[in-house]
């Protein structure tokens, strides 16, 4: 199984951070977040990474190489421009290649265990639903969540209104086909001509379709969106060391 780290927009909510330094580069207790992911992702047994890169790519990949040094094997995406989510997985899905894969957003900080995605690979996902979605409790910064659980199956129909309303912690598993078979990303995948895509409509489209599933995640979680957010997950991280 492959991983894609999504690692190229700008994070203008952590200037003047990130004028500099790219996003995913931001150091907490001394280690940057991206390798915190890679390090959890190799300790899970998946080694195939493609990470997408946009605005100071270069400093990325002069950093991280071609992953050997994590005993990874890293590919890259590059974007002239960032193409949102979706537009940046459908840019990559040459690489990403026939076989499901995980999405991560960069600028998360999770103790979740990779590892528990893998058993959707070997048949715990239906065979009509083409992705999955790990959720959080509502953080204080977005209290009212994102989608509907119930039974593990995801919605966003406030008038079904079934189970509790929950947070997308930016940690997801696909199929190909999510992003082949859907009618908003379909146009961009055949003609190659790849322009920014949020991956949000997709997915809406997908639940009405009964095609997500999802889980909920109660461990560590931390969205690392401003600079007062990364000083504490360093302070969190410096108190165990």
């Amino acid at each position: 199984m492959k991983a894609m780290i999504l690692s190229a927009g700008r994070g203008e909510r952590m200037r003047p951070l990130t004028d500099t330094v790219p996003k995913a580069l931001l150091k907490a207790a001394g280690k940057s977040l991206i390798e915190y992911h890679i390090e959890a992702l190799v300790k899970a047994g998946i080694t195939e990474l493609v990470i997408n890169l946009a605005w100071l790519g270069e400093k990325i990949e002069a950093q991280l190489g071609d992953g050997s040094q994590y005993g990874a094997k890293i590919s890259y995406s590059r974007e002239e421009q960032a193409l949102e989510t979706a537009g940046g997985i459908i840019k990559a899905l040459s690489i990403l290649g026939e076989e499901p894969f995980i999405v991560i957003n960069g600028d998360i900080f999770t103790d979740y265990s990779f590892a528990q995605l893998q058993s959707l690979a070997r048949g715990s996902l239906k065979a009509d639903q083409t992705a999955h979605l790990v959720l959080v409790p509502n953080p204080e910064h977005h209290k009212k969540g994102d989608f509907y659980c119930h039974n593990h199956q995801l919605s966003d129909d406030e008038d079904v209104n079934q189970g509790q309303r929950y947070t997308f912690s930016g940690i997801s598993y696909y199929k190909p086909e999510f992003f082949q078979n859907m009618s908003l990303a379909q146009e961009s995948v055949t003609s190659g001509i790849i322009e920014k895509q949020k991956l949000a409509p997709l997915l809406r489209a997908a639940m009405k379709e009964n095609k997500v599933s999802g889980e909920v995640y109660k461990g560590l979680w931390l969205d690392i969106g401003t600079p007062e957010c990364l000083q504490e997950i360093n302070k969190q991280l410096e108190a165990k060391l």
